[in-house]
């Protein structure tokens, strides 16, 4: 690329985003002044790829759960990360699990191995200094989830030397290879819907990809049984923690609480800028003079000769990984009065997207909605605060234990003692 397409490209993220954003009033960084730098920088000699990092560290001003620049295939093929999969607890990266490879077999990064420094940098100031300027997200859980998530990501085929702390205290190095490129597919996949009966007797049904055109059905026979309430049942426990953002599936977790529930309940509300030049003026912090507005839908029951409605007690599990059409269903399930949500605040992820095309292949992916519950409270900014808050801890990842899962547990058991 050169210095005119790629003044060309920010033009048109300038320009989109001003036009499509529905969140100026939440951005406190001066918006016009970093666009002045970024055209400076295009018009110097970076590569492809750090002109692609400086984008995206432009874009992370916008505080947008949603926001992504996506460059050419070209570009996008050449940046990649390791097979390994990272979670943060407690604001520390741990490896959750690895694709069984030649060199992973060599490296050996041993699950629930904490990440303590990367390239000799202390974990905690790569994750500030090099990746989280990078990542856009509403709420600062949620970045530094997916910060920690991106953390080994760089030009493919670069190598890294990790200094990982294993379950027992013992250090050790692992030196791994940036292999599996952003436009491949990730080689550790989760099916889109796992269930497990737990020796309480209480359903725990963990949904991984709303997206996935089959997770109605797998719901509905994982909780078929359930739903007869046989002997011994205690309960559902509706797992999100893992259901983080995708472009679909709103829809398909409707129809997940419309087995759940026996009376109509509404969904989030959303309004859309309405652009009209004719309206600015300099109490308008964007160019939006007026809103689009659409009332919350409603989710029915089922119907009383088709399937009948789950009736036993519900938990909802959330975590700042839960995103998108999950948290639309969170929103759902809060106004259901079913149960309760338990664990951490959601992500602060959710409303419509638009994906814009730029010049010479380059896209942008940004919200242009604001939700609101059905009243008018928004909770994108925040995200949804779950009634029973449980933090997950170090301490009990390494013994084995699942806090939130466990409080989960014990809200059921009280619950069917009603």
């Amino acid at each position: 690329m050169g210095p005119v397409e790629r003044q060309l490209v920010a033009a048109g993220v300038w320009a989109e985003a001003r036009y499509n954003y529905a969140y100026w009033d939440a951005v406190r960084a001066n918006w016009d002044s970093a666009f002045s730098a970024v055209l400076t920088y295009a018009n110097g000699h970076p590569s492809d790829l750090q002109f692609f990092r400086q984008l995206r560290r432009w874009g992370a001003l916008l505080n947008d759960g949603q926001l992504e620049i996506l460059p050419p295939p070209g570009i996008a093929g050449r940046m990649a990360r390791p097979p390994i999969v990272l979670r943060s607890i407690e604001r520390r990266p741990f490896i959750i699990d690895y694709a069984t490879n030649d060199e992973m077999r060599v490296a050996r990064p041993q699950r629930l191995a904490e990440i303590v420094a990367v390239q000799g940098v202390p974990a905690t100031i790569w994750i500030r200094d090099s990746i989280l300027p990078e990542i856009s997200g509403r709420t600062e859980a949620n970045r530094w989830e997916r910060a920690v998530a991106g953390m080994l990501e760089g030009e493919r085929g670069t190598a890294l030397h990790l200094q990982l702390k294993l379950p027992g205290g013992e250090q050790r190095g692992a030196s791994v290879t940036r292999s599996v490129a952003l436009t491949a597919r990730w080689p550790i996949e989760q099916p889109a819907l796992e269930a497990d009966t737990l020796p309480d007797g209480a359903i725990w049904v963990r949904i991984n990809s709303l997206a996935d055109p089959d997770v109605l059905t797998l719901f509905d026979r994982a909780v078929g049984e359930a739903s007869r309430e046989g002997p011994g049942h205690r309960g559902l426990i509706l797992d999100l923690r893992e259901t983080t953002w995708t472009a679909s599936g709103r829809e398909q977790g409707y129809a997940i609480l419309s087995r759940l529930i026996n009376r109509p309940v509404l969904t989030s509300r959303w309004r859309t800028p309405q652009y009209r030049p004719a309206y600015r003026g300099n109490d308008t912090p964007d160019s939006t003079g007026a809103w689009l507005t659409a009332p919350a839908d409603t989710i029915w029951p089922p119907l009383s000769h088709q399937r009948i409605a789950y009736s036993g007690p519900v938990a909802v599990l959330s975590s700042a990984r839960t995103a998108g059409a999950a948290e639309d269903l969170l929103v759902a399930f809060r106004n259901s009065g079913r149960g309760s949500i338990i664990g951490e605040p959601s992500a602060g992820g959710t409303g419509q997207a638009a994906v814009v095309r730029l010049t010479g292949g380059w896209q942008l992916r940004v919200t242009v909605t604001r939700d609101a519950f059905p009243d008018g409270s928004e909770f994108v900014r925040t995200g949804i605060a779950p009634e029973i808050p449980t933090e997950a801890r170090v301490d009990d990842v390494l013994a084995g234990r699942d806090a939130m899962l466990d409080r989960a547990r014990e809200y059921l058991a009280a619950a069917s003692r009603r």
